[in-house]
C-alpha cells in the first residue's frame, strides 16, 4: 500500500461500510480483513481525498455505539423511590455487546491521522458520530476529524461527499442527548410507578402472564395512546340523531343531475315537512345560475418519510413499521435515497432530469417518464415543495433503475414503484378538468348539482394511485325552467367519525409533533407490543382495556399526560437545541422539572388509575398491589448503611412507617405514630435536619387519638427536628389504637412495637439493667411545674413554665384518655400541657412546643411547615438498628424505657 494519510472511516452499518468502501475503490485493489467483531469487517483500499493520498481503512458500527443508563444503584425497580429518576445519575456506556466493535475502533485509531464519520445524515447519526469520537480520541486525541454528508449510496452521491468533507454537528447531537435523557427520566420514573402499582392489583388479561407485564409510559407513546382512545370516545359517546333532507333530480336527454339541498338537513320533522310541501306545491325549478370554471388536481409534493408511511398504508395497506424496514433495505441496496427525512421540497441543485432519464426503460412507466424528457410534451413542471427542509437530506427519490430484483418481495417492488411514480408525479403538470356547477330554485327553496370532465389527466397518467372522478352534467341555460324528475323527503342519522387508520394516527402525531420522522412507527409498534391496542384488517385502531383504563385514569386525574401539548413542547424545544438556540442543559431542566410535577401529582392522585383499572379489570387477591407498599415514596438516604433509602411505606399491620429499601441486609425502621390514618411525601425538604435531602411528609392523624389542640393535619419531618411527631408517638405510641378502643386504658402487655433490642438497655445495648437505671444516662423525674393552691376555691391552680400564665383545666376526648382533665396554657404560642393527676400526684408534666398546624395545609402537603418543625432537639425515633433515641422519656413519669401509653404510672 503506498504511503499518505491514514484514514478510519467509519459507518453506521456494515452493510453501508461495504457499499461505499466498494463505491470508492471501484472494486480495484479492495482488501478485507477482520475486527474484533465478526459481523463488522473492516475494508482497506487506497484513495485520493482532494490530491492527497491516503490509505483508507473502513469499518463500521451497528446503530448507536453507546446506551444511557442509570447508576447500577438506581437501575433495579426497587432500589429506589421513581421520583428520584428524575435527578439520579446518568451515564453513557458501551454495553457488553458492542464492546468488540470499541476494541476495533480503538486499535484501528491509534495507528491513523484522520477519522472520517460516514454515520446517517440526520440528528440520530450524529449523535452516533460523537460517540464514534470520543471512542477514538480517548485513545489519540490528535485525530483529525471530519464529516462525510450523503443521501444515497450511488457513485456521484459518495465521491461528491468524500470531495467536501464537513465537520460534525454537536447541536443535532446535544438534542439527541436531551431526548434520551428525557425518554429514560420519564418513562423510567412513570413506568416503574404504573407497573409496581397496578399490576399485582388486578387480573390483567392483556397478557398470557401478567406477573412479568410492564405498564410502560413513555413521552411519545402515550400521546399516540391518546390519539387512538380519545377517537374511540368519540364513538363511543355519539348519539345517532335523525335528520331530514329534501333530494331532487333532473332526467333529460344528455342524461340525469342529481341536486342537493343547499340547507343541508334539517333536524326538526315538521320544519322539513313545511318546507317540503311548499315545494311539492309548486315544483317548477328556475335556473338561477350556471358556472363553468376550469380547475386543476396538482400533484402531490415530493415525498418525506410521514408520506411514504401514510400512503403505504393507505395504499397498500402496510404498516408504517414494515415501510420503513423495506425502506431501509432499498436504500442499503442503493436503489432510493436515504428514506428518514423531513425535507418535501428539492434544492436548485438537484439534477432531476438525470433521474427521469434512468426510468426511461421500465416497461410500466418507462414511455411516461420518456414523455416527461420531451419538451414538446409540455408535461415537465419543476416541482413545488412543501415548505419542509430538515437540511440534512432531499426527499426521498429513486437513485437507481430498477425492473424488479430477483430477492425483492412484493413489498420491496409495490415501495419502489411508489417512490419512482410519485418522483415522477411531482415534476408533471397538474391535471386539469372543466367543472360546472348549475344552481336551481324551486319555491324559495335553492339546489345544486355539480359535474366535472377532465380535459387533461397530466401526472394521474402515471400516478395510478389518485383518481379524479366526475359526472357529466346536462347542459342548463340561467332562466330555464323544468319539472323534476323527483323530489322527495329522505331521512337519515348521522353517524359518528371512523376508527384512526394507520395514516390517520400518522397524520395526527405529525400535526401535534409527537416523535420524528424516524421513530413515529417505532411509537405506534409499541402500543401494539405492549397490548395497549390493536389494528384490525382495513388498519384501523381500537383500544384494549388496559390502554383505555391507563388513559382514563390520568384524565380522570385533571393532568393530560395523554394529550400531545407537553411533549410537542419538547419538540420544539429539542429542535431548538439542534438549531443552537437553546442549550441542552436548559431544555433538561425545563422539561425534567415540568414533567416531576406532573409524576408527583400524578402520584398523589393514583386512587384514580385505580378506580379505571377497576372499571374493566377483576381486583387481585396477590399482595403487594399497592405501589406505596411496595416500594415505598422517598424520604432520604439511610443513614444506617449508607446505601439504600428510607422509604414512606406501611407495615403488616397497617401502620405506616419509614423503612430501609436495603432490607432485610439493613433494617433500619423509624416507626410514626398509630394514630396516623393518612401519609403522603412531599416536595418540601427539612430546613433543619442533615444530611439531606429529607423530604416533608403530609400526615393525617385520627382526631379521636390525638390530644384536642393537636391538628389532624401536619408536614412533619423524621430528620429528628420535629417535636410534634415525638410527643403524638409518646401519646399515642406507634401501635394501631383501633383494638383499643372503648376498652379504657392501656395496659403494661400493649408494649409498642419499639424495635429496640430485647431484653437490654435501650441506651448503652447493655443487660443486667433497665434503662431507667442506665449509669450512662441521667435520670429522674422532671421537676414539678409551680402550682398554687387557690385560698377561695381550695383547686390547685398550674402556671405555665415558659410565660408564667394560670393554666385553664381542660377534659380530654380522646379514645384512650376520655374524661382525663389536663392543664394547658392559655397561649397558642406556649402550647405548655399536663396532665391534672399528675399535677395531684407531684408528677412533674412536660411542656411541649406544639404546633399551631391548621387543616387546610393540603392533602398534597404543599402547605407551609409546621411551628414544631423546627430545629432538631437532639433527640431521634426509635430506629430498629438499635441506635440511641436519647431524649426520649415518659410523658407521665419521665422514664425513658416506655412511652406514656403504657406507663404503669398511668391513672395512678
Amino acid at each position: 500500500m503506498s504511503r499518505g494519510v491514514r484514514v478510519l472511516n467509519v459507518a453506521e452499518k456494515p452493510s453501508v461500510a461495504k457499499s461505499v468502501a466498494n463505491i470508492l475503490s471501484r472494486g480495484q485493489g479492495l482488501r478485507m480483513r477482520e475486527g474484533r467483531s465478526r459481523y463488522n469487517k473492516i475494508y482497506e483500499f487506497n484513495y485520493s481525498i482532494n490530491g492527497c493520498p491516503c490509505q483508507m481503512l473502513f469499518t463500521s458500527v451497528t446503530g448507536h455505539l453507546m446506551e444511557l443508563e442509570f447508576e447500577d444503584r438506581y437501575r433495579k425497580w426497587h432500589s429506589c423511590d421513581p421520583v428520584l429518576l428524575f435527578q439520579a445519575p446518568v451515564r453513557k456506556f458501551v454495553p457488553e455487546d458492542k464492546l468488540d466493535i470499541k476494541r476495533t475502533l480503538e486499535e484501528e485509531a491509534r495507528m491513523c491521522q484522520w477519522l472520517v464519520l460516514w454515520l446517517d445524515c440526520d440528528r440520530e447519526g450524529e449523535n452516533i458520530a460523537f460517540e464514534v469520537i470520543d471512542v477514538c480520541t480517548s485513545v489519540n486525541r490528535h485525530l483529525t476529524i471530519k464529516r462525510a454528508r450523503f443521501s444515497a449510496l450511488i457513485d456521484r452521491d459518495i465521491h461528491r461527499a468524500v470531495q467536501n468533507l464537513d465537520n460534525a454537528n454537536k447541536y443535532f447531537a446535544d438534542a439527541v442527548d436531551a431526548r434520551q435523557e428525557i425518554d429514560l427520566r420519564i418513562g423510567a420514573s412513570f413506568t416503574r410507578f404504573q407497573t409496581m402499582l397496578l399490576r399485582d392489583a388486578f387480573v390483567i388479561d392483556s397478557a398470557t402472564d401478567d406477573r412479568n407485564l410492564v405498564l410502560s409510559y413513555g413521552p411519545c407513546q402515550f400521546p399516540t395512546l391518546g390519539f387512538i382512545v380519545e377517537r374511540y370516545w368519540e364513538i363511543q359517546s355519539h348519539e345517532p340523531e335523525e335528520f331530514w333532507t329534501i333530494n331532487c333530480s333532473h332526467r333529460s336527454d344528455e342524461g340525469i343531475a342529481t341536486f342537493s339541498w343547499m340547507r343541508g338537513h334539517f333536524f326538526d320533522h315538521a320544519c322539513a315537512v313545511i318546507i317540503y310541501e311548499m315545494c311539492v306545491e309548486d315544483p317548477t325549478a328556475t335556473v338561477t345560475k350556471v358556472r363553468q370554471q376550469e380547475k386543476l388536481k396538482y400533484p402531490p409534493y415530493p415525498l418525506n418519510t410521514i408520506e411514504l408511511e401514510k400512503r403505504a398504508s393507505r395504499y397498500f395497506r402496510m404498516s408504517s413499521e414494515h415501510t420503513m424496514k423495506v425502506a431501509e433495505e432499498l436504500y442499503q441496496s442503493g436503489f432510493i435515497s436515504y428514506p428518514r427525512t423531513e425535507t418535501d421540497g428539492f434544492s436548485p441543485n438537484t439534477d432531476l432530469h438525470a433521474i427521469v432519464q434512468e426510468q426511461q426503460g421500465h416497461p410500466g412507466w418507462g414511455s411516461y417518464a420518456q414523455r416527461l424528457l420531451d419538451p414538446a410534451s409540455g408535461l415537465w413542471r419543476n416541482p413545488s415543495s412543501g415548505g419542509h427542509d430538515d437540511k440534512a437530506h432531499p426527499p426521498i427519490h429513486p437513485t437507481k433503475f430498477s425492473s424488479g430484483e430477483s430477492g425483492w418481495s412484493q413489498d420491496h417492488n409495490r415501495l419502489y414503484e411508489l417512490v419512482v411514480r410519485h418522483f415522477l408525479a411531482c415534476v408533471s403538470q397538474p391535471a386539469v378538468g372543466a367543472e360546472t356547477t348549475v344552481e336551481i330554485d324551486i319555491a324559495g327553496e335553492m339546489f345544486s348539482a355539480s359535474g366535472r370532465v377532465i380535459l387533461a389527466k397530466n401526472y394521474l397518467d402515471v400516478y395510478r394511485f389518485e383518481s379524479w372522478g366526475g359526472s357529466l352534467l346536462p347542459t342548463y341555460a340561467v332562466g330555464q325552467q323544468f319539472i323534476p324528475t323527483t323530489l322527495t323527503l329522505d331521512s337519515g342519522v348521522t353517524r359518528p367519525p371512523p376508527l384512526l387508520s394507520e395514516a390517520d394516527l400518522l397524520g395526527c402525531m405529525d400535526k401535534e409533533g409527537i416523535g420524528t420522522d424516524a421513530t413515529m412507527h417505532d411509537h405506534i409498534k409499541k402500543l401494539l407490543d405492549r397490548f395497549y391496542a390493536t389494528k384490525d384488517s382495513n388498519t384501523r385502531f381500537s383500544p384494549t382495556n388496559l390502554g383505555e383504563a391507563l388513559v382514563m385514569g390520568y384524565d380522570d386525574m385533571g393532568y393530560k399526560l395523554w394529550k400531545p401539548y407537553l411533549r410537542a413542547v419538547m419538540e420544539r424545544d429539542m429542535k431548538a437545541v439542534s438549531e443552537g438556540n437553546k442549550s441542552k442543559a436548559e431544555v433538561l431542566e425545563t422539561c425534567l422539572q415540568q414533567m416531576k410535577a406532573c409524576f408527583v401529582d400524578a402520584r398523589l392522585n393514583k386512587v384514580k388509575l385505580f378506580e379505571a383499572m377497576g372499571v374493566f379489570f377483576e381486583r387481585s387477591n396477590r399482595p403487594g398491589g399497592d405501589e406505596q407498599h411496595a416500594s415505598g415514596e422517598f424520604i432520604r438516604r439511610c443513614g444506617h448503611c449508607q446505601e439504600a433509602d428510607i422509604v414512606l411505606r406501611k407495615n403488616r399491620d397497617g401502620n405506616f412507617m419509614a423503612g430501609c429499601m436495603g432490607y432485610p441486609q439493613c433494617r433500619n425502621a423509624i416507626w410514626l405514630p398509630g394514630s396516623v390514618s393518612e401519609a403522603a411525601v412531599t416536595t418540601n425538604v427539612c430546613n433543619s435536619c442533615t444530611p439531606g435531602p429529607i423530604y416533608l411528609i403530609q400526615f393525617t392523624f385520627r382526631r379521636l387519638e390525638i390530644p384536642p389542640n393537636y391538628s389532624t393535619n401536619h408536614l412533619g419531618c423524621i430528620g429528628g427536628c420535629d417535636q410534634i411527631l415525638r410527643q403524638l408517638i409518646e401519646i399515642c405510641g406507634t401501635g394501631s389504637r383501633s383494638a383499643a378502643r372503648g376498652r379504657g386504658p392501656a395496659t403494661s402487655s400493649n408494649v409498642p412495637r419499639s424495635n429496640t433490642r430485647q431484653g437490654a438497655c435501650i441506651y448503652c445495648h447493655q443487660s443486667g439493667h433497665s434503662s431507667g437505671d442506665c449509669p450512662s444516662q441521667s435520670s429522674g423525674h422532671r421537676s414539678v411545674r409551680p402550682r398554687t393552691m387557690n385560698a377561695q376555691s381550695g383547686q390547685i391552680s398550674v402556671s405555665c413554665n415558659t410565660c408564667g400564665a394560670p393554666c385553664t383545666l381542660r377534659t380530654a376526648n380522646t379514645a384512650q384518655n376520655r374524661g382525663r382533665k389536663f392543664y394547658s396554657c392559655p397561649s397558642q404560642e406556649c402550647n405548655f400541657f399536663v396532665w391534672e393527676d399528675n399535677v395531684s400526684n407531684g408528677n412533674g408534666g412536660r411542656g411541649f412546643q406544639r404546633a399551631n398546624v391548621s387543616s387546610g395545609s393540603g392533602a398534597r402537603g404543599r402547605g407551609a411547615r409546621g411551628a414544631g418543625a423546627g430545629h432538631a432537639t437532639g433527640g431521634t425515633f426509635v430506629s430498629a438498628t438499635g441506635d440511641p433515641n436519647s431524649g426520649r422519656r415518659c410523658f407521665v413519669c419521665g422514664d425513658p424505657s416506655h412511652f406514656a401509653n403504657v406507663c404503669p404510672n398511668r391513672g395512678n
